[in-house]
């Protein structure tokens, strides 16, 4: 259809055509705030069931989700707005929170964007600032920050609302402590941080780190990672200088946690402070590596091949086996081989309790939380009885099996027991959601799919 447009009417249409298709997903983004807030609208607090009251640990509970002077909404209703969206719970609820701040706390700018003169992702950029902002706006703060804002919001960038924001926060924010004269940072909140970027994951297997430090601190960091880079050339190391720094933070950080903090070595009393003070002794490391395996052709001698991209658990990423050579050959690197787990196997047992070897099972095959759209890792995750597990007679309930048992996380196992969600197991590894209002989805391995909604199918 593009190629006959081109062909027609030339690259002049193209852009007539492109400018119109911006124009409706424009509208159509502003409408979904409104849909947000109006769903937020349609489940307040009341909308709660009693028996599910704030009272019982573990039901449903009013949530605060945007700033001072919006309106609170049912916890559960946000799951289902998501999912039906294609998002996790957690976007959802950042989606109905920047719209429900925007129509309540920065009405200027909403107005901007239901009229189409700002794009809806830039007023949700800076309902974010404003919902997030530390300490908290006030609703006067927030309504300041409105007015600035909204005149030049087609054009203001990230820099420009977080300086207004730290100005509302001098003028109208909650009380804060007198200035500290020697505090290197007086003005605005602390921007000092180090960011470790886990979810954008290169395919080269770096991280990109981020940080904002003192002046002090970032010369002395300059200097070590510097000398790092110049040992290790003198070491015989023939990478670039880039390369060498980066491998030289990270040595910093690994002889650091070599070291107790409280006067001794890992595996070995520690001397007490002298203040009485003891510190945390640093954690080791660990991270869940898998490469499939299989068996060669007789002819090529029938040994195991492991296949050279395998997975991190951690964060879902692809990691080469090169880069795992070359962490266990690094003599700061401590590996620890578990057993193979046969994930066809069926482990069932007589009790409630769900057993390690059960679990870890369970861990491998889902991945993550099986909820539909939810990147939460299994290994953080409960494990939940599909078939709910019966107390009184147990050989009537869902048993304790592969077959039964799957990974869910806090937020929506407590959906799920509590919030009219369905689900079922219709293979190993495989699930049929229903939401409240019928909506069904598909989950496995892969990912979620959404099934053709019951009010689009045929009769």
């Amino acid at each position: 259809m593009i190629e006959h447009r081109l062909r027609e009417g030339g690259a002049a249409d193209l852009l007539s055509a492109a400018k119109e298709r911006r124009r409706v997903a424009d509208a159509a983004e502003a409408e979904l705030l409104e849909l947000a807030c109006a769903w937020a609208d349609a489940h307040p607090p009341e909308s709660i069931h009693h028996a599910a009251s704030f009272l019982v640990s573990g039901t449903e509970h009013e949530e605060q989700i945007a700033g001072e002077g919006c309106p609170l909404v049912a916890e559960f209703c946000i799951g289902e707005f998501g999912a039906v969206l294609g998002l996790s719970t957690v976007s959802a609820k950042h989606l109905i929170g920047q719209a429900l701040e925007l129509r309540h706390r920065l009405p200027r700018l909403y107005r901007r964007v239901l009229n189409g003169g700002v794009p809806a992702w830039r007023a949700r950029r800076v309902a974010e600032a404003t919902i997030h902002a530390h300490p908290a706006l006030s609703k006067a703060a927030a309504g300041w920050v409105d007015v600035q804002v909204a005149p030049f919001a087609a054009r203001s960038g990230v820099a420009q609302v977080d300086r207004l924001v730290a100005e509302a926060i001098r003028r109208f924010g909650p009380a804060v402590p007198p200035v500290d004269p020697d505090d290197p940072h007086p003005i605005g909140p602390d921007p000092r941080h180090v960011t470790v970027d886990r979810d954008q994951v290169a395919y080269a297997g770096t991280l990109r780190v981020e940080a904002e430090l003192d002046i002090a601190d970032a010369h002395d960091l300059d200097l070590a990672v510097a000398h790092g880079a110049e040992a290790q050339k003198a070491l015989g190391s023939t990478e670039g200088l880039g390369a060498r720094r980066a491998k030289a933070l990270g040595q910093l950080a690994r002889h650091q946690l070599a070291l107790y903090l409280a006067g001794g070595a890992i595996g070995l009393s520690p001397t007490p402070p002298t203040d009485g003070v003891r510190l945390p002794a640093p954690r080791q490391v660990e991270l869940h590596l898998h490469f499939p395996a299989s068996l060669a052709r007789e002819d090529v001698g029938g040994s195991v091949v492991i296949d050279e991209l395998g997975r991190l658990e951690e964060g879902h990423r692809l990691v080469l086996l090169d880069q795992v050579k070359a962490w266990c050959a690094d003599s700061h690197t401590r590996v620890v081989v578990k057993p193979v787990i046969d994930l066809a196997e069926h482990i069932r047992v007589h009790r409630y309790a769900v057993p390690d070897r059960l679990r870890e099972q369970v861990i491998l095959r889902d991945g993550t939380c099986v909820f539909p759209w939810c990147t939460r890792p299994a290994r953080r995750c409960q494990m939940d009885h599909v078939i709910p597990y019966d107390h009184d007679e147990p050989d009537r309930g869902g048993p304790t099996a592969t077959d039964n048992i799957a990974a869910l996380c806090t937020r929506h196992h407590r959906l799920k027991t509590h919030g009219r969600w369905r689900y079922r197991m219709i293979a190993l590894g495989v699930f049929r959601w229903t939401s409240p209002h019928g909506h069904e989805f598909h989950r496995d391995h892969t990912g979620t799919t959404a099934i053709t909604p019951p009010e689009h199918r045929r009769r």
